[in-house]
């Protein structure tokens, strides 16, 4: 087993990305906000995964700090979604408490390792 697979924060990241792939295979949105939606979540988890093989404090908390960004690239994503009514409000909630939760965990991981 990889060191970034036990990682609380990795496993949510999945569950994540694994829930939006749901997401985007049943409501579909124009091609540009799922690509970029599709690339987001993804993005996070490989840079958590990316970010655990580096051998350097410094190395680990970049890849971190670019995950934590594409959390932020997804509650912006979702929040113009929730805004062109393409997610209701309770759908909208439900990720933006999952990504608020996935911030935390990676501040935490980059506060550690400055």
């Amino acid at each position: 087993m990889f060191d970034f697979e036990k990682l609380e924060v990795y496993i949510k990241s999945k569950k994540y990305n694994k829930s939006v792939t749901t997401f985007l295979q049943t409501n579909k949105q124009d091609r540009v906000t799922n690509d970029q939606l599709r690339r987001a979540s993804f993005s996070i988890m490989l840079n958590i995964a990316e970010g655990a093989g580096r051998f350097t404090n410094k190395d680990k908390r970049n890849f971190y700090v670019i995950a934590r960004g594409s959390v932020f690239e997804c509650v912006a994503i979702f929040d113009y979604l929730k805004e062109i009514g393409a997610v209701e409000e309770e759908l909208y909630k439900r990720y933006y408490n999952y990504l608020e939760e996935l911030s935390k965990m990676l501040f935490g991981l980059i506060k550690n390792l400055t």
